[in-house]
């Protein structure tokens, strides 16, 4: 089929989102790669008037032509749908449900891995995109607060808005200069061709006068990257002014909050010395004498225990009789009997107990003979006398039970 504009509309119109249509469809658009421009501009009007359920198909097929032309190192198509791709693929995106918006993403993601297009078209296709997504009055939220559409642009923040249309203007700028700058070298290096200098003069004037449009068309172009470029470069210097103001403002604050920092440092350091300091003082003055914190406490003194041997009964004869043992005479060293006086008898007309208190008195005087020798910690005593019995002199006054008493103790003994 002979390549029309009619042609390659009814082409267009056929095409469905099954892969053989779309590749059929390419292939022949790649053989006529000489109208490649005129090709791109119908492509472009046919997306604008189709339904945006069909808008797929198109960046589809556009999908195809330019990675088959990547493959093929044919760069027609790719030049010729540069300028327009971002446009186009805008179009579809906006007002198309979120499915196919996320089928729009995948088909950028490819172009931008496999780097089909350059750098700057695909800024600013993305550029626009996530102007569609701001511009949305809500999403579509699901379960788990996630959007449905995975692969959302997240939002530009504030301080970058005035950066996006020079950034936009850039991307479109570079991307026809490039072109008009390719065609104006071509057609100056064919100047330099032996062939062209050997033809007609009017062949050389046309020719000449061909190669002055290609190098005004490439002049115009660099000059409107240029301008895009200073636009773009004007509203960075003054987020850089903003952001470094802000910056000294920063270190200042930084300085200031350092030497804060040091200085409460220091005046804690100080508190709590004196908080030690106060501490040890109060400690040494509740010790005594020598005795510092450091060292243990003194041990008191051991109590005073009353000894466990009781005195002796001659000691407290002043308390049955009334009568000291001070003034007792003593004969060879031995202690000798004082007469006992018997106790009054009671007021009452009760009888006295006269005939016990001899035996007492007696068993008192025995015991003072004895003298206390300590054996194993304990006291007792001995009897110092030579005989079984000491001598008591007359037996006046001694009962016999009690005489009997004292035999057999002296026998068990």
């Amino acid at each position: 089929m002979a390549y029309t504009d009619d042609a390659v509309l009814s082409k267009l119109s056929a095409l469905n989102e099954s892969h053989e249509s779309i590749a059929t469809t390419a292939q022949w658009i790649m053989f006529h790669r000489r109208h490649a421009s005129q090709t791109v501009h119908l492509w472009l009007t046919k997306l604008k008037d189709l339904p945006s359920a069909k808008r797929l198909n198109m960046i589809y097929l556009a999908n195809e032509v330019t990675q088959q032309s990547k493959a093929r190192h044919k760069d027609d198509f790719l030049n010729a749908f540069s300028p327009f791709i971002a446009d186009a693929t805008a179009v579809a995106y906006k007002g198309a449900p979120i499915d196919v918006q996320g089928k729009l993403r995948r088909v950028v993601d490819v172009w931008r891995d496999r780097s089909i297009f350059d750098k700057e078209v695909l800024q600013d296709l993305d550029a626009k995109l996530a102007e569609i997504d701001r511009a949305r009055p809500t999403a579509h939220v699901g379960f788990g607060g996630h959007a449905f559409n995975p692969s959302a642009v997240p939002t530009i923040p504030p301080e970058l808005n005035p950066l996006v249309k020079p950034q936009q203007a850039v991307a479109k700028a570079v991307q026809p200069m490039k072109n008009s700058l390719s065609i104006a070298n071509t057609e100056y290096d064919k100047l330099a061709d032996p062939t062209t200098t050997n033809a007609a003069l009017p062949v050389q004037a046309a020719r000449l006068n061909g190669v002055l449009k290609a190098l005004a068309n490439a002049e115009g172009a660099v000059t409107q990257c240029i301008q895009a470029r200073r636009d773009l470069i004007r509203e960075l210097e003054k987020i850089l002014v903003t952001n470094r103001d802000a910056l000294g403002s920063e270190e200042k604050q930084m300085m200031e909050l350092s030497g804060r920092r040091t200085e409460v440092e220091q005046r804690k350091q100080a508190t709590e010395r004196a908080i030690v300091g106060a501490l040890a003082t109060a400690n040494a003055e509740q010790l005594p004498g020598s005795h510092t914190s450091g060292s243990p406490a003194p041990e008191p003194d051991r109590p005073q225990v009353e000894a466990l041997t009781p005195p002796h009964v001659q000691d407290h004869v002043d308390d049955f009789y009334g009568n000291p043992f001070a003034n007792r005479e003593t004969q060879n060293g031995q202690p000798q009997p004082v007469p006992v006086q018997s106790a009054p008898a009671p007021a009452n007309g009760q009888p006295a107990f006269t005939s016990s208190a001899p035996g007492i008195e007696i068993l008192s005087n025995l015991a003072s003979q004895y003298q206390a020798v300590p054996l194993n910690g304990s006291k007792k005593r001995k009897i110092d006398a030579s005989d079984e019995f000491p001598d008591l002199g007359a037996d006046d006054g001694i009962d016999a039970d009690v005489k009997e008493m004292l035999r057999k103790d002296t026998q068990a003994s």
